[in-house]
């Protein structure tokens, strides 16, 4: 048995260039990790079961990201025994901007395709993951990149390695009906993105976050308040808004001055995914 970390993500920020005829967005967007997630354990079974613990509340295995990871990728073992028991321990929040669905998914397939031994390149997996969902494949890279297309197209970025000060305001965001509001900005410019994208996505902004402030109340109070210590954003489609800080220290003194009741963490920006720097040490 063996663990590995499922990274949360901090959209730096998220432009809607534009609407498809498929009714997909075409965004662009910058993606950082956080040293902050949660974790999958993965033990090896001999009888090809797939069994996950403990079921997520309110998802039907059916719709469950690992699960749907793990059945994508089992029929590309030699070995038709291959199952293993997943437990998962959450810590990100459902629904919170965070990819932390997006993130399980990529975890399962790395963490199987080196259970089954299967030593698939990191190509194939990331396809695998696009049909899970358009953030997928940025989690099984496992570098920060400027995200096109409808996110999957990704180009290696080295933003400021930062603290964060993350809020989970009470309240849960469809992201499909933030996408779905006729009001929704469609039209920003796209941005020349160099290759070695490098600097402060401070000058650029998140599409949805206005949207996301008139028909959720809390997250613009939530906003307003840690916009109190620096520019505050609203990442992916939200609840989470995050604040970046240069120093531990300076992010704690923020985070130990919140409101009462408002959920969230601390934690720092990384290039280089968690999940990938536990890969390698497994090796």
């Amino acid at each position: 048995m063996f663990s590995l970390p499922s990274p949360a993500k901090l959209n730096l920020f998220l432009h809607i260039n534009g609407r498809r005829s498929d009714g997909y967005h075409e965004l662009q967007t910058l993606f950082q990790f956080l040293d902050y997630g949660d974790e999958l354990d993965f033990q090896l079974r001999s009888d090809g079961r797939l069994v996950l613990h403990p079921p997520l509340p309110g998802v039907p295995d059916a719709d469950n990201l690992v699960l749907r990871a793990a059945r994508l990728l089992q029929p590309l073992s030699p070995n038709p025994g291959a199952g293993a028991t997943l437990t998962l321990r959450k810590r990100l929040p459902m629904g919170g901007g965070l990819g932390g669905g997006s993130s399980n998914a990529a975890t399962t397939l790395l963490g199987l395709n080196h259970l089954w031994q299967l030593d698939l390149p990191l190509d194939t997996l990331a396809e695998l993951g696009l049909q899970l969902g358009a953030d997928v494949p940025v989690f099984v890279r496992g570098f920060a990149a400027v995200g096109e297309g409808i996110g999957e197209k990704l180009t290696p970025a080295q933003p400021p390695e930062d603290w964060f000060v993350v809020l989970k305001p009470a309240c849960n965001i469809n992201t499909g009906l933030i996408f779905s509001q006729q009001g929704l900005t469609r039209d920003t410019p796209r941005i020349k993105i160099a290759p070695a994208f490098e600097g402060d996505a401070s000058r650029y902004r998140n599409d949805c976050e206005d949207m996301v402030r008139g028909l959720y109340p809390e997250v613009g109070q939530s906003l307003d308040w840690l916009s109190q210590f620096g520019p505050a954003r609203l990442t992916g489609t939200g609840a989470c808004i995050f604040g970046r800080f240069p120093t531990e220290s300076k992010a704690q003194k923020v985070w130990a001055s919140k409101p009462s009741g408002i959920k969230g963490f601390v934690a720092k920006g990384v290039n280089y995914s968690p999940l990938h720097r536990k890969l390698t040490e497994l090796k």
